[in-house]
């Protein structure tokens, strides 16, 4: 079966390119002109990826990805951006998105990004069953997380952050394999998303008095271990 793709996009010229190429791959493709159809296409017929452009007028693209994942929506979504820094790369992967693609970008980094997301979402679906590390329970069916017994609020992005190291408890975990696992590109190292993420994940799991999970091994990554 074909996946599914929805573009969001009001440039013409970037959403006839990406569908010509898209088609061409495999996929079934609809498109939605701005924030406001594109919001009205997912409740229609939910699609299994959204790429979806961040400036547009009335109703952003940032807005689009907060009222999909207020819905309940775990919807991959690969924004696209004309802006380079990283408060608005952050501000993208905080909403919800997870990925980014700056314009101009080439249609092969696209398709190769689409395929990524499609193959994580698969893979997500395929586990079918709970992760757990100390009192911490992850169910991966409803993307619930929950610590000794009270729930905790993650956006796509942090579930998946907090995912990859419940795969590989007390395992360190190089910068460059977190952001190649999570982002789908190689760290460049002139951005601290990862370490906003960390931080706002360590937050949240540490919201109700629970011990720090996340270690810094300082100069290498991030280890998720039971130790102070």
């Amino acid at each position: 079966m074909r996946s599914n793709i929805l573009i969001i996009d009001d440039d013409e010229k970037i959403t006839s390119m990406l569908r010509r190429g898209l088609v061409f791959e495999g996929y079934e493709v609809r498109t939605a002109a701005n924030g406001a159809e594109g919001l009205r296409e997912m409740m229609i017929r939910e699609p299994e990826l959204v790429i979806l452009d961040v400036m547009m007028p009335e109703v952003d693209g940032w807005e689009v990805c907060r009222r999909m994942r207020e819905a309940g929506s775990t919807v991959p979504v690969l924004m696209l951006t004309a802006k380079d820094e990283v408060q608005d790369r952050v501000k993208g992967l905080d909403t919800g998105a997870d990925d980014y693609l700056v314009k101009p970008f080439a249609l092969e980094e696209l398709l190769a990004r689409v395929r990524a997301l499609l193959r994580r979402r698969s893979e997500g679906e395929g586990g079918g069953h709970r992760l757990t590390f100390e009192d911490i329970l992850m169910d991966l069916h409803t993307r619930e997380v929950k610590r000794d017994g009270q729930a905790v609020e993650l956006t796509a992005k942090e579930f998946e952050l907090l995912h990859l190291f419940m795969q590989n408890p007390r395992r360190v975990l190089s910068r460059d394999v977190i952001m190649e696992k999570i982002w789908g590109y190689d760290y460049s190292g002139e951005s601290n998303v990862l370490e906003v993420y960390i931080a706002m994940l360590r937050q949240k799991t540490e919201e109700h008095g629970g011990k720090r999970i996340i270690m810094t091994i300082r100069g290498t990554g991030y280890v998720l271990r039971g130790d102070s």
